[in-house]
Order: C-alpha cells, then sequence, then structure tokens
C-alpha cells in the first residue's frame, strides 16, 4: 500500500459516495482519483485497469455535462431504466470489447491477468456510461464487477484497492435502492 493508492482510495469513496446522493461533484472528484488509479495500475502491470481508468477520465467529463447541462438545471438527466433491448446491447458491447481487448492484452503485452482484467474493464465501461446516463441498472453491473475486482485485486496485493472496491460493492447495493425510490421512476 501506498500512499498515493490511500489518497486515490479515499477519493473513490468520496467520488461513488456523491454519485449515490446524485451530487454533481463526484464527477470531478471521481476524475482526480481515475487518473491516480491509471499510474497505480500501470505500476502493477494492470495494463487493462490503466486505460480503463484513462477512459473514464473522459466519461467523468462526460458524466460531468450529462448532469449539470450548463444552460438548464431541469434539462439535467433524471433517473431512468433501461428496456430489455438497450440493456442487452450495452452488455453485448461489453462482451464485445472484453474478448478484443482481453486477445489484444493476452497476444502483445505482459499484462498480469489479461482475459480477466479485459472482462472487468469492458463491463465497468458499460456500468460507468449507464452511470454518467442514471440508469438504475448501472448499479446492478457494478455490483458483479466491483466483487470480482475484490479477488483480482487481492490477488495482485492491492489490499487497500481490495477494500476500496469491497466498499464500492456495498455502496452500488445503496445507490440501487436510493436511485429505485427516485420520484423519477414513480411513474415507469
Amino acid at each position: 500500500m501506498s500512499g498515493l493508492e490511500l489518497f486515490a482510495a479515499a477519493l473513490g469513496v468520496i467520488a461513488v459516495w456523491l454519485t449515490v446522493k446524485q451530487n454533481p461533484w463526484c464527477w470531478p472528484i471521481g476524475l482526480v482519483m481515475v487518473v491516480l488509479y491509471s499510474w497505480i495500475f500501470y505500476e502493477v502491470k494492470l495494463y487493462s485497469d490503466m486505460l480503463l481508468q484513462l477512459v473514464y477520465a473522459v466519461l467523468q467529463l462526460y458524466g460531468w455535462w450529462q448532469w449539470t447541462r450548463p444552460d438548464r438545471v431541469e434539462d439535467a438527466r433524471l433517473v431512468s431504466r433501461l428496456a430489455p433491448a438497450p440493456l442487452l446491447k450495452g452488455l453485448a458491447c461489453g462482451l464485445l470489447a472484453s474478448l478484443l481487448l482481453g486477445a489484444g492484452m493476452a497476444h502483445w503485452t505482459d499484462a498480469a491477468q489479461p482475459w480477466l482484467d479485459a472482462a472487468l474493464t469492458g463491463f465497468s465501461l458499460v456500468a460507468q456510461l449507464w452511470m454518467a446516463q442514471k440508469r438504475l441498472q448501472c448499479w446492478a453491473l457494478w455490483v458483479v464487477v466491483d466483487v470480482i475486482f475484490v479477488g483480482l485485486f487481492l490477488y495482485k496485493g492491492l489490499y487497500l484497492t481490495a477494500a476500496l472496491y469491497a466498499l464500492f460493492t456495498l455502496i452500488a447495493v445503496r445507490g440501487w435502492l436510493e436511485w429505485r425510490r427516485d420520484p423519477a421512476l414513480a411513474g415507469v
């Protein structure tokens, strides 16, 4: 465990908790966290996770824009559910990204866990996009992904990060419960 990992983990808890509360400050705090984690994952040769953090940086900006839309706060995105077809399309995209990234990492890098890391990356991207769009199902996908991340980080000796992702799992359950009660879902 390094001071950098500790700081990044603390920012992660704050960012995810603010997301549950639908506070737009989750996005700039999350941006700092993902930049720090990109370096941490590079150091332990989890290259897919490193790339994931860099993509998250772009998605943090997208989410911030989606949640705040500078002209009219009333137009900011509301919590919604994905219909079955877009839900399956998103999961299929996650699977395709996982397979393509896994093949690339397995053949062209010395990645520690190329296939697992790639699968977690592919589905994390889907969950993050859904989160930026305030789709309720993002939380269920985060629960699954975060539980698997805990095992991967324990295996790699990133114990603080494993604990962080265990906490993320609990916060994701809380997010699911809170967003399900959101008034925007009342008529859906």
